[in-house]
């Protein structure tokens, strides 16, 4: 499960690694281009969001199944993973600052930190605290969204309010200069890129989980209460995972599809879509990330004696490696030390890299992992987190159930 939510978030981040930030808001940032708005649309109904959510929600899980077996061994599970995120922030902080302004790890650490609050509550618990903070935050910053939106429809149709008129114009100035910002530094060679990064942007990651908060912790607290619930040790019954297969991939998609028609319709307005992808398809994205969830559980016991199946438990185990690995892969291609490709690439080519990325992280992890017990990155960052303490046996279950 955690591979095919690796894989499909290289959907969405091709475009990430390709253009400035707001490129994955919208197919007309920086520019409109041939081909860009219907791969946009594609990406944006079966993967943005979802698979990111999915991630997290296992993610969650993992911490568990970390504290769990730390306890076992007669350490203190919660503090060896405050421990073992600390390491995680860092290992963000540098993948930010070296490679890519859209690192997850950093804000994956500061926000499982506080989910650490809730480590030992019960399954109840944690859905409830998850899904109360979820509802109230997205439900009403949708509020001041629609009302935007509103707004800027107004103005477009040529009858807004001054105010409304002054404000549009300034986003739109904002939107230029950090489009010009990130050309800057995705065109720079890779030194000069971390200087830019540094003296320009110094503190986005913290500013970039300040503003997935309100997603990725509660996410996280759901991925820890499914856990306790027995979701992803299969505990749930047949009829419960077709239950929440088919209500939350129907009901996620229609909603999204619907969004995803009237932006299209509406020229994919700089608002509007800033406001669809960071507010009113987060519930969708829930509902569709667990609507995967509960497919994939569907349908493992006919997969996981197959090929397939075995290759994709693998590319999960070395997610950490991969995600890491596939930014220095696709960096290499698109920035101004690599390539180059992003300042002459048309957007419309970009699905053609997803298979070389999903190649990349497929091929390599079963030959490591007949060797070793984890991918490189992940034996690294176990050393980390235990040193100076003595190696746990079991760790191994740990490694074992975490598949």
């Amino acid at each position: 499960m955690r591979g095919v939510a690796l894989l499909g978030i290289l959907t969405i981040n091709v475009t990430a690694f390709w253009g400035p930030t707001l490129a994955s808001f919208s197919p007309h940032l920086p520019r409109a281009e041939p081909g860009g708005d219907a791969w946009f649309v594609i990406a944006f109904v079966l993967f943005e969001g979802k698979m990111r959510a999915l991630f997290t929600l296992l993610f969650g899980a993992s911490m568990l199944l970390f504290i769990d077996a730390a306890d076992r061994r007669g350490v203190w599970g919660p503090g060896l993973q405050a421990r073992r995120l600390g390491w995680l922030a860092l290992f963000g902080y540098a993948h930010y600052l070296l490679l890519w302004w859209g690192d997850i790890l950093f804000p994956y650490a500061l926000c499982a930190l506080c989910a650490l609050l809730l480590c030992r509550a019960s399954a109840p618990a944690l859905l409830a605290a998850g899904l109360t903070l979820f509802t109230v935050s997205h439900g009403l910053d949708a509020i001041g969204v629609v009302l935007g939106i509103g707004a800027e429809q107004a103005v477009l149709a040529g009858h807004g309010l001054p105010a409304d008129r002054a404000d549009e114009a300034a986003m739109l100035a904002r939107i230029a200069a950090s489009i010009a910002q990130d050309q800057r530094i995705l065109a720079a060679g890779f030194s000069a890129a971390i200087r830019l990064r540094l003296t320009e942007a110094p503190w986005l990651p913290f500013q970039t989980a300040g503003s997935t908060f309100t997603e990725t912790l509660p996410l996280m607290l759901i991925g820890m209460g499914l856990h306790r619930s027995g979701l992803w040790q299969g505990a749930w019954s047949h009829a419960a995972l077709v239950r929440l297969a088919a209500i939350g991939i129907g009901a996620g998609a229609i909603t999204t599809g619907a969004l995803a028609g009237w932006i299209a319709a509406h020229g994919f307005p700089p608002r509007a879509m800033l406001g669809v992808i960071a507010t009113l398809t987060a519930f969708p994205h829930l509902a569709m990330a667990l609507g995967y969830a509960a497919g994939l559980m569907l349908l493992w016991p006919r997969l996981a004696s197959t090929r397939a199946a075995r290759v994709l438990a693998a590319t999960g185990r070395t997610a950490f490696t991969n995600y890491l690995g596939t930014t220095v892969l696709m960096t290499a291609l698109f920035s101004g030390w690599g390539l180059g490709l992003a300042q002459t690439l048309p957007r419309g080519w970009l699905p053609l890299f997803i298979p070389l990325g999903w190649a990349a992280m497929l091929v390599w992890p079963q030959a490591w992992l007949a060797r070793h017990d984890q991918g490189p990155l992940e034996l690294l960052w176990r050393r980390l987190t235990w040193l100076g303490m003595p190696q746990a046996p079991a760790l191994t279950l740990w490694h074992r159930a975490a598949r």
